[in-house]
């Protein structure tokens, strides 16, 4: 399994934005579709956005769709989460995830197979 590492989280202020980074340093997963995750206070993990091995198609939560764009770089081995148009309620630990394919990242939000990093923490105030 590989080890990935968020970055770019911090504190900014409702209608700001944020850019979030997650890598693989010394591995390349440039075979698998990549995902970002999210987890509210109170609330479980949930699925953010998609894109496939190859950059070609994504995916989005209703919640994001439209503020958030997902995007990667193989050569550089990162995913990166452009966030817009910030909300409050954004307010979470985000997370990625590596899956075979976009499909299997919507769905895999509350697995309790595959295992999780320590995330990076995005914090929106009103």
């Amino acid at each position: 399994q590989i080890q990935l590492e968020e970055s770019g989280g911090g504190l900014v202020q409702a209608g700001g934005s944020l850019s979030l980074s997650c890598g693989a340093p010394g591995r390349t997963f440039s075979n698998y579709a990549m995902g970002w995750f999210r987890q509210a206070p109170g609330k479980e993990r949930e699925f953010v956005a998609a894109i496939s091995w190859n950059g070609d198609g994504t995916s989005y939560a209703a919640s994001v769709k439209g503020r958030f764009t997902i995007s990667r770089d193989n050569a550089k081995n990162t995913v990166y989460l452009q966030m817009n148009h910030l909300k409050p309620e954004d307010t979470a630990v985000y997370y990625c995830n590596a899956a075979i394919t976009v499909q299997a990242l919507e769905l895999m939000a509350r697995s309790r197979v595959v295992p999780w990093g320590q995330g990076t923490q995005v914090i929106v105030s009103s």
